[in-house]
């Protein structure tokens, strides 16, 4: 499995209104097909250049999966958030789940 993570900083000033556009993208990018779910969350440390912090974990199957989605997607995908370009700051980091972990129940 992959993580195609998205991680954003948001000027204060577009705050609500990038997510409220942002519920709808994360919609768009998963109606491709290209991934099994996602993810949003607000990064809880105050960032030195201000606005709000989120990242967007997107869950692939395969590799495959991830390399259609740039090949396809995410150029037509990446252009619907221009408006916000000038207000937010966004970086993409690809992972591969190599385990995953899950506390195990001790029965009495």
């Amino acid at each position: 499995m992959y993580i195609y993570n998205v991680t954003i900083n948001i000027d204060e000033s577009v705050h609500e209104e990038w997510l409220t556009w942002m519920e709808t993208h994360i919609l768009d990018v998963l109606n491709t097909g290209r991934f099994l779910s996602a993810k949003l969350t607000q990064v809880l440390v105050d960032e030195e250049m201000g606005g709000k912090t989120y990242s967007v974990q997107y869950t692939a199957n395969t590799r495959e999966d991830l390399d259609d989605y740039y090949q396809f997607d995410a150029d037509k995908l990446q252009k619907d958030g221009l408006k916000f370009a000038d207000k937010m700051v966004a970086f993409r980091t690809e992972l591969k789940v190599i385990n995953e972990f899950f506390p195990t129940v001790a029965s009495n």
